[in-house]
């Protein structure tokens, strides 16, 4: 069966970006799997990269393998990437879950132009794991309303959801 695998750079379960891919649930039919093991995998390091690997890196590695495509929603952190999230990457670069991977890249901050340094770092890295990016969105919180149940008012942001979730398979 189809899912998608959501992946929030901030590893708060109640970040803006938590919150904005929970609202995706009323965006798409596809059932969405959100990634709760970023913020447990250890620090990567080439000489913990063996066989077999650690379970909770086991388990972030199936989670990329098993999804139809996977999601992306970052804060920008210094005008970067969190490290939580380069680290997941990191775990994904010797052992290829990410390759040809459909992704949806969003980057979603208070207000631009935060998050354009994030979003090109986050491009970079998804290219250097030969995942395909099958759209980039940089959100801004204060261009979007969560409604009391979750979903995300209408509006000219709620439109683009929709549309770059109907580019993933």
């Amino acid at each position: 069966m189809s899912h998608y695998l959501t992946v929030a750079g901030s590893t708060r379960p109640d970040s803006a970006n938590a919150r904005l891919l929970a609202s995706l649930s009323y965006l798409t039919t596809t059932r969405l799997e959100p990634a709760h093991t970023l913020r447990r995998l250890p620090l990567f390091a080439p000489d913990l990269d063996v066989h077999p690997a650690p379970a909770v890196v086991a388990e972030w590695r199936q989670q990329w393998r098993d999804a139809t495509a996977v999601i992306l929603s970052t804060p920008a952190y210094l005008d970067n990437l969190p490290g939580t999230l380069k680290n997941g990457f990191d775990w994904l670069s010797s052992t290829g879950e990410a390759r040809d991977k459909p992704v949806l890249a969003c980057t979603f901050c208070p207000h631009a132009p935060r998050g354009e340094h994030a979003m090109l770092s986050l491009l970079w890295t998804l290219k250097a794991l030969d995942a395909r990016v099958v759209a980039q969105l940089p959100l801004f919180q204060r261009d979007i309303s969560f409604l009391e149940n979750g979903d995300i008012e209408d509006g000219d942001d709620r439109a683009l959801l929709v549309e770059a979730l109907h580019l993933l398979p």
